[in-house]
């Protein structure tokens, strides 16, 4: 299992969001194809890879010299249950509010 309170705080950062957006969008990639583009160094894309290795949101492959990662499906799936129990929760919240909203005033007050 991951632990959430490590997985949502590595990605409260905007660059480890992206690197990880970008592995569920292209597949595995090496770490060069990563760096590219990123705006940063080589050896802070690496500080922010192993943060998300750390947290279990992506899987490192070494091949002889080379690197490739991956985003950690489980880790993914364990997000979105989380999400969506909350969601429940939150929508059932949201249902309640619209009913009491839409009671007459008067009503109200008679109760």
């Amino acid at each position: 299992m991951t632990d959430l309170p490590a997985t949502f705080a590595a990605l409260a950062d905007s660059t480890r969001l992206s690197l990880l957006e970008k592995l569920i969008r292209d597949g595995e990639l090496p770490a060069g194809a990563l760096s590219e583009g990123a705006g940063i160094s080589a050896p802070a894309i690496s500080r922010h890879l192993k943060i998300l290795r750390q947290a279990g949101l992506i899987t490192q492959r070494v091949a002889g010299t080379h690197r490739y990662y991956s985003a950690n499906p489980q880790a993914l799936a364990e997000i979105h249950g989380w999400t969506r129990n909350h969601r429940a929760f939150w929508e059932g919240s949201l249902d309640r509010l619209d009913t009491l909203l839409a009671l007459d005033p008067e009503e109200e007050e008679d109760r």
